[in-house]
């Protein structure tokens, strides 16, 4: 399951694969063409309540990972988009992007270890 993470601020590469932007607002300062995605899935973001109460606040990133992992249990979009995602996975690499500048305490992390974890 080739799974990776990446800014959608950093350059589109063909070793990208399928890219799927898993924020739930639009990354401000990029346009549509420069973001060449495949896919947008508002769904796999954290519920702007979850998002506002976080701000990427480092130190509160544990209770984040836990409240974030808890949304996507139930959630049963989420859980459907994320079999869509590694069936994807199994034929293309699936890269999953993000706007923060938090390149480690971010949703994107979260959702790559909890998509690698639920089999």
């Amino acid at each position: 399951m080739p799974f990776k993470i990446k800014r959608i601020y950093e350059d589109y590469e063909p070793v990208d694969g399928w890219r799927v932007l898993v924020d739930r607002v639009w990354p401000r300062g990029i346009s549509k063409e420069e973001a060449r995605l495949d896919d947008w899935d508002k769904e796999l973001a954290p519920t702007t309540e979850l998002r506002k109460w976080f701000g990427h606040i480092p130190n509160r990133y544990d209770e984040f990972r836990k409240r974030y992992r808890k949304e996507l249990d139930d959630n049963p979009e989420a859980l459907k988009l994320i079999t869509d995602l590694r069936a994807k996975g199994e034929d293309n690499v699936v890269t999953l992007l993000y706007g923060a500048r938090d390149t480690e305490h971010n949703q994107a992390v979260v959702l790559l270890e909890y998509i690698k974890e639920k089999k």
